[in-house]
């Protein structure tokens, strides 16, 4: 890439995206800069050499002197587009190129010299357009010494006269003409950039969304696993054996301390599962112990992911035979498939039960068995049926499977989000779309542009010349219509269908052979011959987004009609015949050339989707590791004012599970937790549900609990509710006897109440102790009252008045 290329987006006035550098404009940008140079160098070898072909042989020594340091100068750009030259080196080499072939034409002299320095400085002042796209001033100023050397050439030619205007004023227009082309073009390369983000921009946030919500779902899946169940088992232990408890909690301050979703590389699944403890939960018998009988097929290399998702899933399930299943025994088993996948099995003969009437509540089957699994690509199924035993199969499929109608996004526990075929090539459709309608509105502005300045200038100006004059008019009314209907298709983004585009290419080819055969063969492609290098832009916009060799097909029907034309009245001369292969190669090779460009931006569509999805892959990514490293850090800190502490304690032997206070403050947090399980339940009543969480725990616990439900329920903000039931879950949790739960809506208010009759004081982190008093939260207020051995506590919220939500 050149020194010029190395420029970012945002010169010329183009500021850079939000979502980074833009791919389709930069890649544009480096393509019509390639094409340039070679367009250039090109025409300065073809015409150069036609030009020596017409000129006398006394004049070619003197002539090559001049266009031989020309090539070298080309030869230097070309160099440039590989390696990094300084900028000056590069305006100087191409200003070398105009100044040469301007003062080669007082040496070669004759019609053919005016010709060839005019078609090879007018593709110049074209292509600087191109080369220095970001540095339009370098670009304006070299077409301007190209008019300036033209004008010398002009003079020393003949000297005592006057340059003509009509040549300079042709290709200061050309220049324009060229700019306003790329602007086109470049404008449509920006929409796609910034259609392009905005779509990235979309799938980031899906992708972040569901690779956040994939690692809560883990995190509570760790936190019913450890701190939850441990916490609660403390709250309902009387006079059991606590050796375990210590340990226990030090892995659960371990676990909750890591983040999820980081895992990488692979592990030995046999070696996990060889690491499951035997020891479930305590019974009320003392420790229940569960013998597993284990026959993996090991060694079990499956990634880090699904293997440590097998094994938390496997833990849990071993807890709740323990639980549960009324049974010390239990088998284990696992093995590999024939496409490296790997099944799971635990088993039991004991009690059994329904999967089907367990509540949603419960996390223990759908959060940390079947809700892991599903996060990793895996699943697991729960068969069992009462009187008949359990048995829990866990198959992670070694080839990802194909999603079934109405499947979720599942995000892998690994934060990773590549773009999947079908999204890269939308990308690409749509800089590839954009790129190539902004070529056909090039291509149509140069045809319209060029129709109407420069052609209609010489249809009226040699009106004499043709035979007969109203044909030349007709074909001229022709190729305006064809322009006309393009246009009504292209400016409202629509393409050109095919049946227009046959029609169309049919009239244009007519109108040229009409011109052809209507026109002196001696002032075919003169300045008599306006529709020489027209008819090609005009086929040209109607072509675009088809193969080059259709394009190229016309262009060689085109010339064969005006080549029949000149040999029906004999064949000419050398000179001649220099001359019209001059302007064959300015016109429609020049036009051909463009086709190319057109089918070069397939590729830099190509390429700039693949960078485009790069980009956001890595922006994605980013994105999911920063937001999973902040949830994670307020995760823990909202742990350490309760959770944390309590563990610790418990780790340690600081706190005592036979001291009252010590269990009800387990109990509390353990309610607490169950209602946080409960908020990612999609029900139509979250607040009622989140207190039944909560109220499950006290009737664990031995207590009788009553829930009422008054007035028509209504929207409340999770914050909301956590504020509401966190008061109420404490004085539930603390119940030993009997407790009434209220809820009352209203159409501006909720209000959750609690009155404890068998209600235990004790110290606890976190709580209020207020009692008899108000208080007053800026968004829910709290009430305590104690009265004959009852606490009485009461939560209400009122909407405000801005937020236009009623109880619906």
């Amino acid at each position: 890439m050149t020194a010029v290329t190395a420029v970012t987006g945002n010169a010329d006035g183009a500021a850079e995206t939000p979502e980074g550098r833009r791919s389709g404009e930069r890649l544009l940008n480096v393509t019509v800069e390639r094409y340039g140079v070679w367009l250039r160098s090109a025409v300065v070898c073809l015409c150069g050499a036609l030009g020596v072909v017409a000129a006398d042989a006394t004049e070619v020594p003197p002539a090559l002197s001049l266009l031989v340091p020309a090539l070298l100068a080309c030869g230097v750009r070309l160099y440039g587009l590989r390696h990094p030259l300084p900028f000056s080196l590069l305006w100087v080499s191409d200003a070398a190129v105009v100044v040469l072939t301007g003062l080669s034409q007082p040496v070669l002299g004759g019609a053919g010299a005016d010709v060839m320095v005019e078609a090879v400085i007018g593709i110049c002042a074209i292509t600087f357009q191109q080369e220095w796209a970001l540095r339009p001033m370098a670009g304006a100023t070299l077409a301007a010494l190209g008019a300036a050397v033209c004008a010398l050439g002009d003079v020393l030619s003949s000297p005592g006269n006057l340059p003509e205007s009509a040549p300079l004023v042709r290709l200061l227009f050309l220049a324009g003409l060229s700019r306003a082309a790329y602007l086109v073009v470049r404008t449509r390369a920006r929409a796609a950039d910034r259609s392009a983000a905005l779509r990235a921009a979309s799938r980031r946030e899906a992708d972040v969304a569901a690779a956040r919500r994939a690692t809560e779902r883990e995190y509570l899946a760790t936190l019913h696993d450890t701190a939850s169940a441990t916490l609660l088992m403390v709250s309902q232990g009387v006079g059991r054996d606590w050796s375990w408890l210590a340990p226990r909690a030090r892995q659960d301050l371990e676990a909750l301390s890591a983040m999820p979703g980081f895992e990488t590389g692979h592990v030995d699944l046999a070696e996990l599962l060889g690491c499951v403890p035997g020891v479930g939960a305590s019974g009320g018998e003392g420790q229940a112990l569960v013998r597993l009988r284990t026959r993996v097929d090991g060694p079990l290399t499956v990634p880090s992911g699904p293997g440590l998702a097998i094994f938390n899933g496997v833990r849990e399930a071993v807890t709740n035979v323990a639980r549960h299943a009324g049974v010390r025994e239990a088998g284990l088993r696992a093995w590999t498939l024939d496409d490296g996948g790997v099944v799971v099995e635990l088993s039991d003969t004991g009690r059994g039960f329904d999967p089907k009437a367990v509540p949603a509540r419960r996390r223990g089957i759908s959060g940390s068995i079947v809700g892991r699994m599903d996060a990793v690509g895996g699943s697991a199924t729960v068969t069992s049926q009462p009187g008949t035993g359990t048995r829990v199969r866990w198959h992670w499929h070694a080839r990802p499977r194909t999603s079934q109608a109405g499947d979720v996004a599942r995000v892998g526990r690994v934060p990773r989000t590549p773009r999947t075929p079908a999204q890269h090539t939308a990308v690409v459709r749509l800089i590839r779309g954009q790129l190539l309608h902004g070529a056909q509105l090039a291509a149509l502005l140069i045809a319209l542009l060029s129709q109407f300045t420069l052609s209609l200038d010489q249809l009226t100006a040699h009106q004499s010349a043709y035979r007969p004059a109203w044909a030349q008019t007709a074909a001229f009314v022709c190729l305006t219509v064809v322009a006309a209907t393009g246009a009504t298709y292209l400016l409202r983004g629509r393409r050109i269908p095919p049946r227009v585009r046959r029609w169309g290419l049919a009239a244009v080819l007519s109108a040229s052979a009409t011109c052809a055969f209507t026109l002196p063969p001696e002032r075919l492609t003169g300045a008599e011959d306006w529709a020489f290098g027209l008819v090609g832009w005009h086929a040209l916009f109607l072509l675009v987004d088809v193969r080059v060799r259709v394009f190229a097909t016309f262009l060689g029907l085109h010339m064969g009609l005006n080549a029949t034309a000149v040999l029906l009245s004999g064949a000419p001369d050398a000179a001649e015949s220099a001359v019209m292969g001059i302007a064959a190669v300015s016109n429609c090779g020049f036009q051909l050339s463009v086709g190319v460009l057109t089918r070069l931006l397939h590729g830099a569509a190509l390429t700039a989707g693949t960078e485009a999805a790069r980009e956001e892959e890595l922006r994605t990514r980013e994105r999911i590791h920063a937001d999973m490293q902040r949830d994670h850090k307020e995760r823990y800190r909202a742990l350490t004012a309760t959770t944390v502490p309590l563990l610790v304690g418990l780790g340690h032997g600081v706190l005592s599970p036979h001291d009252d206070d010590v269990r009800l403050r387990c109990g509390v947090e353990a309610a607490r937790m169950r209602r946080l399980f409960a908020e990612s339940d999609a029900v139509s009543d979250p607040l009622l549900n989140e207190l039944r969480a909560c109220v499950e725990v006290a009737e664990h616990q031995g207590a009788t609990i009553s829930l009422a439900v008054r007035g028509r329920r209504g929207e409340v903000p999770v914050e909301i509710r956590r504020e509401l039931i966190d008061p109420v879950a404490v004085v539930v949790s603390r119940t030993r006897a009997v407790a009434r739960v209220t809820v009352v809506w209203t159409p501006r208010s909720v209000r959750v109440s609690v009155i404890s009759d068998g209600h235990v004081n004790g110290r606890l982190s976190g709580e209020a102790t207020q009692s008899h008093g108000r208080e007053m939260d800026a968004r829910v207020t709290v009430v305590r009252t104690t009265r004959a051995g009852s606490l009485w506590v009461d939560a209400s919220w009122r909407r405000p008045v801005t937020s236009g939500v009623d109880a619906t």
